[in-house]
């Protein structure tokens, strides 16, 4: 069963402003993840939320299994996400 995403804003309008090639990376690596996300996905140390590597760029979200449910709350380039979450 597939899970529903949801995206915060601010990772809408990251997501709009990155490149093409990027762009389509992200949004792959997304329709992939929907499928199985603790497949693709990796718990923060420390945290409740997880990440999900695409490249240089690292996507942080929520999973709710019980309703199926990812939620995308944060995207950085890997160099400074952790600083700022």
């Amino acid at each position: 069963m597939s899970h529903s995403v949801i995206y915060d804003e601010k990772v809408l309008d990251f997501i709009a402003n990155l490149q093409p090639d990027v762009r389509k990376r992200i949004i792959d690596k997304i329709s992939d993840a929907k499928e199985n996300p603790h497949h693709f996905f990796e718990k923060l140390t420390g945290r409740s939320d997880f990440k999900l590597r695409v490249g240089d760029y690292r996507l942080i979200a929520d999973i709710d299994d019980s309703i199926s449910q990812i939620a995308f709350t944060y995207i950085e380039h890997r160099k400074s996400v952790y600083k700022k979450i």
